[in-house]
């Protein structure tokens, strides 16, 4: 009679480390891809004979350069809200492992929507997947370890939404976009960094 009781109490025992191992790991060799549109492109009304991905590409362009040769080249986009038009990009930079074993790719962008409005969108977007992955803002070019985010100070965007694929994060409208040197992709329970994009900042 003891001897079941004692394997009773093991099996309670093990289901929740088990429980607790696989949130732990499981993510190592699973994939979670979302597949998120602009924030200004979805809303805007799309000219005849664009497609949305084209509609970015232009209002990018349009916010990126002031060149009027690259305006008459443009076509007409007089049916979407001015707003859409004035879409900016703010800062830019590209993911880069974090060693051999922590890796990411993709550009992370930060787009002005609006006043007030700011978005950080990453597209092309994979990291190596792991438990509890954080999107930070940080302040400073290129964090190494948990040591240094304490140090420079950042922001928490959110929870990523998927390892792979493109995605928006909304950014708090009192941030003042110069303290937005980097992206971190932060693994919380371990405090690891998985990956940086170090931002190069685009408009004043």
């Amino acid at each position: 009679m003891i001897r079941y009781i004692i394997v009773g109490i093991a099996i309670l025992a093990i289901i929740p480390i088990a429980w607790l191992a696989w949130w732990l790991l499981s993510p190592l060799w699973m994939d979670t891809e979302v597949s998120e549109e602009f924030p200004r492109a979805a809303r805007a009304v799309i000219p005849e004979g664009m497609t949305p991905q084209e509609v970015e590409v232009q209002m990018g362009v349009a916010a990126a350069t002031d060149d009027p040769m690259v305006e008459e080249a443009m076509p007409d986009m007089s049916a979407m809200a001015a707003s859409e038009v004035a879409t900016a990009v703010k800062a830019a930079g590209n993911f880069m492992g974090a060693d051999s074993f922590h890796q990411g790719m993709g550009t992370a962008t930060i787009f002005e929507l609006g006043p007030g409005e700011r978005v950080l969108r990453f597209e092309d977007f994979r990291v190596t997947n792991g438990p509890d992955l954080r999107v930070l803002l940080v302040n400073a070019p290129n964090p190494e370890g948990h040591g240094d985010l304490d140090d420079a100070g950042y922001v928490e965007l959110g929870k990523l939404k998927g390892n792979v694929g493109s995605q928006n994060y909304d950014i708090p409208a009192d941030l003042p976009l110069s303290e937005a040197q980097s992206v971190v992709i932060y693994c919380k329970p371990f405090r690891v960094v998985f990956s940086v994009a170090s931002l190069a900042q685009v408009g004043g």
